[in-house]
């Protein structure tokens, strides 16, 4: 199965005036100049090797509809932005407004600039001075990133020319059938929705002033329902942390295209002459290789930063729900001594350490160490937990202001709502808490130096930083506030970080309704639920991981019975699944009985063994027929962890085998069940290997054959260790 290695640049082949071709790591864009207007993208998927400038340029005559001069019933090929005057009739590329009313865009003085891993264009509509960019290159994995935007090039005294929507689209083939988004809710967060491909134009929207916990996430074009393991698909991703459009056009006289941009509001982006609209970054990712190949491509990408973290994941314990807003110095200090203990590396401390915070309905905003709960500052726990050999972590919710605290009752001009009815304050709040406007120099400077002073003070080495409610009529400065507010968030974690160089930062928006690409530009993981149901965890994992790699999804363990849904489950069962993650705890390990702290000490162990493979293979999954099975492997050359659990009972009194064709035929493995979590429960069938704990079986045995699953009962899970025998 091809490991998606990350070559060091595009390449870039064809004529000036002719069809070329940008060609990087499996995955290829054709584009070809159009007689008027904008260049068109021929084909966005498998590369397609080595090619002359005859074959290049043969093949707009080969896919496309019709020449030039001949009856204009549809566009003769869709440009990078199509619009209704190019005979598109499907939903525009873009649309913009001149004194309220529709402005009809005509791009003429189209440049077209080859860099050495990426075409940019840039055009002019003369009418209303607008230059439009638009930068379409392959990056590392194969990934196609678009990014685009619109200058105000006129004259002082020109018209103003509102945006309604700037999107980034690409052309699939009319094969794909299949149409795959998300949902979601609260603790059950990327629920995925697979549907047959809907015709015309359809889209998926986001209006909580952040994705959500029902955000599409991505939208993945098919050919038949997806599989991990194989299939042909084609995928697209906003990279923004506010609300955004998903889009998929079904036409019947045109190719698909699948994209998406940033959800603006009206008069949300006005530009005066010598202003820019930059949208979100699109990214597009294809495969032949089923959701598996998705995934690694994002992955690749992700993984290929610069700042994308380089050491170890920490073992996390957060003091969540080990003792929620009931902060004592003395039990917190002997839980930090407990953590250490059994093997932790990074203490977090969460919500109610802050100035009057004893529970959820105040203080929001005063980000100031409660002195009655912490009489000598938060200095002494952290010093500890860093005598420990472990990292000090701080909970803050930046974003978010209480009426009941200092800043509101000082300024209350500084909430993120429209004023301009509201005689009596804010109408709706959320959790009892309300927005910052951080677009706002002073309430900007305001939480910026409060958390640096705190960070400062007490050396703190991460943040989880939380965002738990929809931003509603957001207002700011008399005009919609979400896009204004979210670029100012991006600027202060990018500060912070300029200030702390070594500070880690987690994204957490009520759990999982912020783990987009655009945050994670600038975070080092995220919480992706708030549910440590392991049961739910399985399945919001498994699809959390489509973006994004293990390293930076936090996974703990919880307690035994689940604060979210009152499950009870195994410890062990909690522990695998934690595994498949940025691994830790969100439980009270004080309250622990010696068989579980012994327990705990090997996960901890089995997991920093097992992480340096987690956190850097390849992400596989097997395809198995019975919908109660959940399996998740990772991948690397020399070595491989699964995790086989189960949801619900089984369908077959006899289980199916486990095939994993990601392992090297020509290999002999060593498969080896990890134990150290405890043992699975099972019933009528175990298999000699399962009993065992070990076989030695070659590698294409284990592709094709595979191994014979237990009759595990429900809710049940065990660790494979696979490395190479010799």
């Amino acid at each position: 199965m091809a490991q998606h290695t990350p070559s060091t640049s595009a390449s870039i082949i064809g004529r000036p005036d002719g069809p070329f071709v940008l060609e990087r790591d499996g995955v290829a864009v054709v584009m070809a100049p159009t007689p008027t207007g904008l260049p068109s993208v021929l084909h966005w998927g498998h590369a397609l090797g080595a090619l002359t400038i005859d074959d290049l340029a043969a093949i707009p005559a080969g896919v496309g509809r019709q020449t030039p001069g001949a009856t204009l019933d549809a566009a003769w090929e869709l440009s990078i932005a199509p619009q209704e005057g190019d005979g598109w009739s499907g939903r525009p590329a873009m649309q913009l407004r001149r004194d309220g009313v529709l402005h009809h865009m005509r791009w003429r003085e189209v440049e077209l600039d080859r860099g050495d891993d990426a075409v940019t264009v840039t055009a002019l509509d003369q009418s209303s001075s607008l230059r439009l960019t638009i930068r379409i290159g392959i990056e590392a994995g194969g990934v196609v990133a678009v990014d685009a935007a619109l200058r105000h090039e006129g004259a002082a005294d020109a018209a103003p020319v509102e945006i309604d929507w700037l999107e980034a689209t690409l052309p699939v083939p009319t094969t794909t059938d299949t149409l795959t988004t998300f949902d979601g809710r609260w603790t059950r967060e990327k629920r995925p929705v697979t549907m047959a491909m809907p015709p015309g134009s359809t889209l998926r929207q986001s209006r909580r002033g952040r994705p959500g916990h029902d955000a599409p996430t991505m939208l993945i074009a098919s050919e038949r329902p997806p599989l991990w393991q194989s299939g042909r698909a084609w995928a697209a991703h906003v990279a923004w942390s506010s609300d955004a459009t998903y889009r998929i056009d079904r036409v019947t006289d045109a190719v698909t295209l699948i994209g998406g941009g940033e959800l603006l509001r009206p008069g949300e982006v006005v530009l005066a002459p010598g202003e820019e609209y930059s949208a979100p970054r699109v990214l597009f990712m294809q495969t032949e290789e089923g959701l598996d190949g998705l995934a690694a491509r994002t992955h690749t990408w992700l993984r290929a930063r610069e700042q994308h973290p380089s050491s170890p994941r920490p073992l996390v314990l957060n003091t969540w729900e080990a003792v929620y807003f009931d902060h004592d110095e003395a039990r917190l200090l002997a839980l930090a001594e407990r953590a250490a203990d059994v093997g932790v590396e990074r203490f977090v401390l969460d919500d109610g350490w802050f100035q009057g915070r004893r529970d959820d309905s105040t203080s929001l905003g005063d980000w100031v160490i409660d002195a009655d709960v912490w009489p000598d500052g938060l200095a002494p726990l952290a010093d500890r937990v860093h005598e420990l050999g472990m990292q000090f972590g701080l909970w803050f919710e930046p974003e978010m202001i209480s009426l009941d605290s200092d800043v509101a009752r000082a300024h209350p001009d500084w909430l993120l709502h429209d004023p301009g009815h509201l005689d009596h304050g804010p109408d709706l709040s959320w959790r009892t808490q309300y927005v910052l406007d951080l677009a706002n120099p002073d309430a900007y400077a305001h939480v910026l130096n409060q958390i640096d002073a705190v960070v400062r003070e007490v050396g703190v080495d991460f943040i989880k930083w939380d965002h738990n409610r929809d931003l509603v009529e957001s207002t700011h400065s008399g005009r919609p506030g979400g896009r204004e507010h979210t670029l100012a968030v991006y600027r202060l974690i990018h500060e912070l970080k300029e200030r702390h160089p070594s500070l880690e930062i987690e994204s957490c928006s009520s759990g999982g309704a912020r783990t987009d690409l655009g945050i994670l530009d600038l975070c080092d993981r995220v919480w992706a639920s708030d549910s440590n149901d392991p049961v739910e965890r399985q399945d919001i994992q498994r699809w959390t991981g489509l973006l994004l790699p293990p390293e930076l999804v936090g996974a703990h363990v919880g307690p035994t019975t689940s604060h979210s849904s009152g499950r009870t489950t195994a410890l062990s069962y909690r522990a695998a699944t934690s595994l498949m993650g940025s691994a830790g705890f969100e439980w009270n390990i004080l309250e622990c009985d010696e068989a579980e702290t012994a327990a705990i000490r090997r996960f901890a162990a089995l997991y920093k063994e097992l992480r340096a493979v987690i956190h850097t293979g390849r992400v596989v999954h097997a395809d198995l027929r019975d919908p109660a099975w959940r399996v998740t492997g990772f991948a690397t050359e020399d070595a491989s962890v699964v995790i086989v659990a189960t949801v619900a009972s089984l369908e077959d009194a006899r289980a199916e085998r486990l095939r994993m064709p990601w392992l090297d035929p020509d290999r002999r493995y060593i498969v080896r069940v990890r134990r150290e979590i405890g043992d699975a429960e099972y019933g009528w069938i175990a298999p000699e290997w399962f009993t065992a704990g070990e076989i030695e079986l070659a590698g294409r045995v284990l592709a094709e054959v595979g191994l014979q699953l237990p009759t595990l009962w429900p809710v049940q899970a065990f660790v494979l260790h696979l490395v190479p025998a010799g």
